[in-house]
């Protein structure tokens, strides 16, 4: 099953959402990630709603209208964008619909600090492709071949694109 986190990384690193999906964890060793999880801890004590699961996914907070995912950076909208997607579609199949809400705890590139996303008709479709795209690439024998960009030093997997 395809996970928020699988969608995030594809978006992010095809290498990266292969060797997560396929159980090959570095992420233990990354200080990114453990500042992350920590976020999420304090977010979750502030809140009176806390992480909410659904099949496969995690939800960090559903109010009244909204669906909310809370990051740390705003470095790539992209991945969370078609993150949040996938959990309004889960939502969706299961009777609840909302708009979704993503906050941004540091904001580098974005103007704004909360980001609003629809799930329409069109956003659906291509969800439904990308999904696919996903369990293809997830399948694959061996991970696709790195590509290497500025961002890639802060990644938890980088190490392991040089061997």
């Amino acid at each position: 099953m395809i996970t928020g986190t699988l969608i995030n990384y594809c978006f992010h690193c095809k290498t990266q959402c292969w060797l997560h999906a396929n159980r090959i964890n570095l992420e233990d060793n990354s200080e990114d990630v453990r500042i992350g999880k920590v976020l999420h801890e304090i977010n979750e004590e502030k809140s009176k709603r806390t992480e909410i699961s659904i099949d496969n996914i995690k939800i960090d907070k559903l109010t009244r209208d909204y669906l909310v995912e809370v990051k740390k950076s705003d470095s790539d909208v992209d991945a969370v964008k078609w993150q949040v997607l996938l959990y309004l579609y889960k939502l969706k199949q299961k009777g609840v619909e909302k708009k979704g809400k993503v906050e941004f705890i540091e904001k580098n590139r974005q103007s704004k600090k909360v980001q609003i996303i629809e799930l329409d008709e069109q956003n659906e479709a291509e969800l439904l492709e990308v999904l696919e795209a996903i369990e293809k690439l997830i399948n694959l024998p061996k991970p696709p071949e790195a590509q290497f960009k500025k961002h890639c030093k802060k990644c938890a997997y980088y190490e392991y694109c040089f061997i």
